[in-house]
């Protein structure tokens, strides 16, 4: 999924070909795109407008159009803008004829995307306000910000910093790479980190941000620039997909967890993993941990159950 860095590479390669440009003509062509918004309406509410500015707030392209009219993107998984593709490609979801004779193509084979329209600023600020929480590279995002957001919370610091309802743009890959940076163990949990671990996060985010925007972000399945090219900062990763490969810092093998659901890697040496009370709470196993739960659970139900009184159940 782009993240941050992908969504900002893709914002300043489109902004010089979009702004000041008038869409003559808005062809979606996948209602699920625009769901609940009917396509029609979005099409109209499109056509003939210019565009004054391409922007972004965490993981979302905002076109704000005249009358004040904004455009909000979200690319998800496999999303992809191509500026004049000399074809359609084939999971072409919406079409942008623009004045001059050039032409948008919105991709999007898993059809994930979305693209909604809203009017007036109030409008953006509720719909982005509902679901971004701090930017990072902002003057703003500081370590005590962080503080007073995690302060009691029992999740995994990786889960924490992935929501993005707190912290606006952080995804997987970029994660991974900042726990390691910062030597933190993802399985920690959120409430437990010292202020000198939290700005130690803190900076490592930004840090990765920065070095994934400076290589025009990662490619590793299907996030393309805007003329089809591919990003670098994949060839920069130092834990992320490098399970069982030695960790550049101390040589240790790097392994692979699954915390919240997502993949994780992690080199447990550089980034100690806590006690297992800790991890816990947290409310993630590892596949042993998981293993050994299965197996008590197998034996507690083989186990005759006896009511007071001597009377097996």
């Amino acid at each position: 999924m782009p993240e941050l860095p992908e969504v900002e590479t893709i914002r300043r390669q489109l902004a010089p070909h979009l702004e000041g440009r008038r869409l003559l003509d808005v062809q979606i062509l996948d209602p699920r795109w625009t769901r609940p918004e009917a396509p029609a309406a979005v099409q109209d509410g499109l056509r003939g407008r210019v565009v004054q500015e391409v922007g972004r707030a965490g993981k979302y392209l905002v076109w704000r159009l005249t009358g004040e009219r904004f455009l909000l993107m979200h690319l998800r998984m496999t999303g992809a803008l191509l500026f004049d593709p000399p074809v359609d490609p084939p999971h072409t979801r919406a079409r942008f004829e623009l004045d001059g004779g050039h032409r948008l193509a919105y991709n999007d084979p898993r059809r994930f995307g979305t693209g909604h329209l809203v009017v007036g600023r109030a409008a953006r600020d509720a719909y982005l306000g509902a679901r971004l929480g701090i930017e990072p590279l902002t003057p703003g995002f500081t370590a005590e910000h962080l503080r007073t957001m995690a302060r009691g919370r029992t999740a995994p610091v990786k889960s924490f910093v992935l929501d993005q309802r707190r912290i606006a743009g952080v995804g997987n890959i970029y994660a991974d790479e900042a726990l390691f940076r910062a030597q933190i163990h993802p399985l920690r949990a959120a409430g437990s980190l010292t202020r000198r671990q939290l700005e130690a996060l803190r900076e490592a985010i930004e840090h990765v941000l920065a070095a994934g925007i400076d290589a025009k972000g990662a490619t590793i399945d299907d996030f393309r620039h805007l003329d089809g090219a591919q990003g670098s900062f994949q060839d920069l990763f130092q834990v992320h997909q490098r399970e069982g490969r030695p960790c550049p810092v101390c040589g240790t093998a790097i392994r692979k967890l699954v915390v919240g659901g997502r993949g994780t890697y992690v080199c447990e040496h550089c980034q100690p993993r806590p006690r297992r009370s800790t991890a816990k709470r947290a409310g993630t196993r590892t596949g042993a941990a998981r293993a050994t739960a299965a197996k008590k659970q197998g034996r507690r139900q083989a186990a005759p159950q006896i009511r007071s009184g001597g009377e097996q159940l």
